[in-house]
């Protein structure tokens, strides 16, 4: 059995429907109790069992049903990066984690886990996956500062040849409308070009990056997915890896493929950076990803133009949850 923790959410859902099309239906899935398109993103797919994450935390302390699994994929976690709330986040997304990893070790369970490109703060220290600059790096928000707690914490107990912790960059695709203000650039630039014919991008405060210049290293959900599950498969690979591209977009030519995506001509207009942005805004984020390449990934990821045009023509425009 494998299980997926978030699978409501957007990486999970887009975990167990690729499980679901290589053929693996015997999936414990662990959310909160979804509602409104969170709901809708696990309504099509196939799974044997669904547990909320206190019924998941009482099941898994059960060595039976632990030896039950083969994976844990666990994508489950606050991911807001304006959460403020250093409490919450220590016990959800640092605490639970450590308790589920080690119940996994304990029962020789694969842990392949959610870490974040978060953790590299404002990328001073460069964005190479290797350990021996994991406490250098400083996370400019709580929500990256939890994930790089853990990614520490196994660190120094030496399990990180045993586990996976895996950098997520910006990731974007299908059935991820319920996450609000945290949802991708080309879910919200779809929508401000299907209501308003334009996209707002923020101004450039930077001299060497013209405005809609900032870059991100953008990477189509199917493209982490396959990376993801790759881990699942080679239990021989541990460590903490990049999950990302390679490349460096700027903002204007994510904005420019949602565009032609829509048969429409780029128009773009920029305002201010917001006060609270400034000194927290990332202006250039690639994911080295030399690491994943020498452990044995070959798979060459998916253009943008090609992957934004897949995200909206086949699910952005109508709203199609993956499975439907």
């Amino acid at each position: 059995m494998i299980a997926v923790t978030g699978a409501a959410g957007f990486i999970g859902s887009n975990i167990v429907y690729e499980l679901n099309r290589r053929g693996h239906e015997d999936l414990l899935v662990v959310d909160l109790d979804p509602a409104g398109d969170q709901a809708a993103n696990l309504a099509p797919l196939r799974f044997a069992r669904y547990l909320d994450k206190e019924g998941f935390r009482t099941w898994l302390a059960d060595p039976v049903n632990a030896r039950s699994l083969d994976t844990l994929y666990h994508m489950g976690a606050c991911s807001s990066t304006t959460e403020t709330d250093w409490s919450y986040l220590a016990e959800n997304n640092l605490g639970y984690t450590r308790e589920l990893c080690l119940r996994c070790l304990d029962a020789d369970v694969r842990f392949v886990n959610a870490s974040s490109a978060a953790t590299y703060g404002d990328g001073s220290r460069g964005y190479r996956d290797d350990h021996a600059g994991l406490r250098d790096l400083k996370p400019l928000n709580l929500y990256g500062k939890s994930k790089h707690d853990f990614d520490l914490w196994a660190l120094s107990e030496k399990l990180l040849e045993s586990i996976v912790c895996l950098k997520y960059f910006n990731v974007y695709g299908p059935n991820e409308w319920h996450k609000g203000d945290m949802r991708s650039m080309v879910c919200k630039g779809f929508e401000q070009i299907r209501d308003n014919g334009l996209v707002r991008l923020f101004q450039s405060d930077r001299p060497e990056y013209p405005d809609g210049g900032q870059q991100r290293d953008f990477v189509f959900v199917r493209d982490a997915v396959d990376m993801t599950l790759w881990f699942g498969e080679r239990k021989d690979v541990g460590g903490v890896f990049n999950v990302g591209t390679g490349e460096a977009n700027t903002w204007n030519r994510l904005i420019t493929a949602i565009f032609t995506a829509m048969g429409r001509e780029a128009a773009i207009e920029y305002v201010p950076m917001p006060d609270h942005l400034k000194g927290k805004y990332q202006y250039h984020t690639r994911a080295e990803m030399t690491k994943l390449g020498d452990a044995g990934y070959g798979r060459p990821v998916t253009l943008l133009e090609d992957a934004v045009a897949d995200y909206v023509q086949n699910h952005l425009d109508g709203k199609r949850h993956l499975g439907t």
